[in-house]
């Protein structure tokens, strides 16, 4: 169990949500489902970040893969320019 559960409130959830922070939006909400499970308002909000965090791709990995093609596009640019660089020392 998180050591923070105790600070956590709704207000809290709607700000990571407003964010785009739904993982940590879903642990609030379940926390205060578990807490008050008769306010239906609390278990739609958690249904809606539970969504809302399904539909969103793992944005580290979604901006990585576009560098790391850019970086090893880089690489090969470099090596063919020494290669070049060495031939022309040659001749």
């Amino acid at each position: 169990m998180n050591p923070d559960v105790h600070i956590y409130t709704e207000t809290m959830a709607k700000v990571y949500a407003d964010q785009g922070h739904w993982a940590k939006a879903v642990e609030i909400y379940q926390h205060l489902v578990q807490v008050e499970p008769q306010r239906e308002d609390l278990s739609a909000a958690l249904a809606h970040a539970r969504q809302k965090m399904e539909e969103q791709p793992d944005s580290r990995s979604g901006k990585l893969v576009p560098l790391f093609r850019e970086w090893i596009e880089l690489l090969l640019q470099k090596e063919k320019l020494e290669r070049l660089k060495r031939l022309r020392k040659k001749l």
